[in-house]
């Protein structure tokens, strides 16, 4: 199998349209940029998240998920 192309510059984060439909989601697992916000937003913290869904989740990819999230809020909204 292919190894999954990174999301823009990012190491952590990639966007496989083999995985999840494409959305950005953290290497080497199956936890989408936007699950990850929604956890950390319900308050989890970095333990419990990998306790609940297997590991996988180092600092340094909530780092970039948080970056990829300001990204991503940070473009224009156009409506068609």
């Amino acid at each position: 199998m292919a190894q999954p192309r990174p999301y823009r510059q990012y190491r952590w984060i990639i966007a496989d349209p083999e995985r999840l439909g494409g959305k950005p989601t953290v290497r080497g697992t199956r936890l989408s940029v936007a699950h990850i916000l929604e956890c950390l937003g319900a308050g989890m913290s970095i333990d419990e998240i990998n306790e609940s869904y297997g590991g996988g989740i180092s600092p340094e990819a909530i780092q970039e998920t948080l970056l990829v999230a300001a990204e991503l809020a940070d473009r224009p909204c156009v409506a068609a």
